[in-house]
């Protein structure tokens, strides 16, 4: 999505948690509008920090915005709630998925129209049912005792109810088996086709995401080292190395060596 006009754009963000914890250290990226944006890092580098300073979710673990500032269709949004930004089209869907286990399919989906009319709502049920067809033949079970890749569609399903222009969807693939990740990231690109859903979504597969996301940011410690064309950062050598197991000589595993530092020649 090239030359697209930036729906979201993070500008130089800093985020510190319980007024003493540094987890965000200068982090920008532009999220075009239709597009997909991949955050990829290892555990712990701050790709879900990031996302909940989007969301404006961080105040729920203390933490806050303090350097930087976040814009969403050309207007500062980081001092809003999360409620008004769901209202705006910016919908997150967070990690493990969190669906009310004692609640049936049907009714986790009805709690994210909560600001849809009746109609607007009947509409919505049946347009995630389209894309998630096995959400309808559970639509009775109660979620706790659904699958984990039932309880993902799900959660995207839900965030599709608040009829989003933006999904934050983070670390869809976590727990999935990979035939599961693979269906779920077919229908993130045919919501993104059809539905024209923009998505920034932090996930730790690298090699999956890059194979849908059009233009991707690697974070490292809280900062951005590397961005580029999705494609792109799937045929950088170090990207391959140090994030797809690969290396000039063949597949690689770290676990056989006893000192394993990072050339970072990004950096």
């Amino acid at each position: 999505m090239t030359g697209a006009p930036a729906m979201l754009s993070v500008n130089g963000i800093e985020v510190i948690y319980n007024h003493v914890i540094l987890v965000l250290k200068g982090v920008s990226l532009i999220v075009r509008e239709g597009g997909i944006v991949a955050l990829l890092g290892a555990n712990g580098a701050g790709k879900t920090t990031t996302l909940r300073a989007v969301s404006n979710l961080l105040k729920a673990e203390r933490g806050e915005v303090t350097k930087g500032y976040i814009e969403y269709l050309g207007e500062r949004i980081e001092r809003l709630t999360p409620a008004d930004l769901v209202k705006r089209g910016v919908v997150q869907v967070m990690e493990g998925r969190h669906c009310f286990a004692h609640l049936t399919v049907e009714e986790n989906l009805l709690t994210g129209a909560y600001t849809r009319s009746g109609a607007e709502t009947r509409e919505g049920l049946e347009r995630v049912y389209q894309y998630f067809p096995r959400l309808k033949e559970r639509r009775g079970s109660q979620s706790g005792y659904t699958s984990g890749g039932e309880q993902q569609m799900t959660a995207i399903g839900r965030a599709l109810m608040a009829r989003p222009r933006m999904i934050l969807l983070d670390e869809p693939s976590m727990g999935l088996a990979p035939q599961l990740v693979e269906e779920i990231f077919e229908i993130v690109k045919e919501l993104n086709a059809k539905e024209k859903v923009s998505f920034l979504l932090a996930e730790q597969n690298t090699n999956i995401a890059l194979r849908y996301a059009g233009y991707g940011y690697i974070l490292e410690n809280g900062r951005v080292v590397m961005d580029g064309e999705g494609a792109a950062l799937a045929q950088n050598e170090d990207v391959k190395e140090f994030y797809l197991g690969f290396s000039a000589g063949g597949r690689k595993s770290f676990r056989d060596v006893k000192s394993y530092r990072r050339r970072k020649r990004w950096l």
